[in-house]
C-alpha cells in the first residue's frame, strides 16, 4: 500500500502520475503528466490528493507510474 494514491506522503514533486482532471470525473479520461505542485494539504484524502502537473493541469492522482 506504499504507493496509495489517496496518502499525500507519497507523492512528491517529480513523480510521474496518472489524474483524473473534475472535468473528466464522469467520463473517467485519464491524463498523465509530471507532478509540479501538490495541492491537498490533509494527509490523507479518499478519492486522490489534488497535484498541479507541470503541463498547468489540475487533478487527484489515480496512480503513481514511477517512484
Amino acid at each position: 500500500m506504499e504507493s496509495d494514491s489517496t496518502i499525500r506522503r507519497n507523492i512528491r514533486p517529480g513523480l510521474v502520475v496518472v489524474i483524473v482532471k473534475k472535468e473528466d470525473q464522469k467520463t473517467g479520461k485519464m491524463t498523465q503528466g509530471i507532478v509540479r505542485d501538490i495541492l491537498t494539504n490533509i494527509a490523507v484524502h479518499p478519492r486522490g490528493i489534488k497535484v498541479r502537473l507541470a503541463s498547468g493541469e489540475v487533478g487527484r492522482v489515480q496512480y503513481i507510474q514511477s517512484q
